[in-house]
């Protein structure tokens, strides 16, 4: 009954479903495997700016460039502060206020952005804390350059003299003669009485809409694969079906061709009169020839 498996359609089908069933598997895998990913680098990237599991301060030259690796390690950095700037409308705990930002020039030439802590209220230039003076050595969280409209970070235009919107070189080169590293960072504790600002992961590194995407893809690709083989099964059930119906004639009546290649409906032989009305049907309609 199942020879009709061999026949080249079912080949057809048999090799579709061979070929469609792994790669729908392999998919759906490979989208697990990047939520799985996200997953770690948000344990890690967590784990970095927590506290009590992070590793000892390093010096800054030893942690850049910043990427998932670094952002939120420890940095330490000597230098002599410069140029104070206002970070407005930020939140911390859920209250909105401000980042007191002042750069720290290096002995290497370059200027690093350090948040000192933060203010609640409006950025105003007259509550923010002037910066220490002479050499200083400071420990904070590093983290990874802003961009407006991202992680939080505010898009605003507009803004008075001495405040900017995102803290990044890129922002920052227009407003400050200094050159820039192009990162910054947090301190632990908060200078001059100001609160410190928590560190944050760096993006694509937290449960965002990109890891849930992948974990819904994950799903598509293995309902593809079922899908396939319920289809696959389907089919084999409805030639199978179709087969029985014809072994026990149970099919509708045929279609035969003509010579001229139409096609009349004839009744089968073994229903009572149908032989009898087919010839008599063929009768009729040679008689009109045997009058001429």
């Amino acid at each position: 009954m199942y020879r009709f498996l061999l026949t080249p359609r079912w080949w057809g089908i048999n090799v579709f479903v061979l070929l469609a069933i792994p790669f729908c598997v392999f998919m759906g895998s490979w989208q697990l495997s990047r939520f799985e990913d996200r997953m770690q680098d948000h344990r890690a990237a967590t784990e970095r700016i927590d506290p009590a599991d992070r590793a000892p301060a390093r010096p800054l030259d030893q942690l850049l460039p910043v990427d998932k690796e670094t952002s939120g390690e420890l940095a330490t950095v000597s230098g002599r502060y410069g140029e104070q700037l206002l970070v407005p409308n930020r939140e911390v705990d859920g209250r909105t206020g401000f980042y007191v930002l002042t750069l720290l020039r290096t002995d290497e030439g370059k200027a690093l952005p350090v948040v000192r802590g933060w203010l609640p209220g409006t950025a105003d230039a007259d509550r923010a804390p002037a910066a220490p003076s002479g050499e200083v050595t400071v420990t904070g969280s590093l983290q990874a350059a802003e961009t407006p409209g991202s992680n939080g970070v505010p898009v605003q235009g507009g803004l008075p003299a001495g405040q900017t919107s995102a803290i990044s070189a890129a922002t920052l080169v227009n407003l400050v003669p200094d050159d820039l590293y192009d990162a910054w960072i947090t301190l632990d504790k908060g200078d001059s009485g100001m609160r410190a600002v928590p560190a944050t992961a760096p993006q694509d590194t937290g449960l965002d809409l990109k890891a849930f995407q992948n974990l819904g893809y994950t799903g598509e690709w293995f309902v593809f694969a079922g899908f396939v083989v319920f289809m696959w099964f389907r089919l084999l059930r409805r030639e199978v079906e179709f087969i029985r119906d014809a072994e026990l004639g149970l099919l509708p009546d045929t279609v035969e061709p003509d010579g001229d290649g139409s096609g009349t409906a004839e009744r089968g032989g073994d229903e009572p009169g149908g032989g009898d009305r087919a010839a008599e049907s063929r009768s009729r309609e040679a008689e009109p020839a045997r009058r001429t």
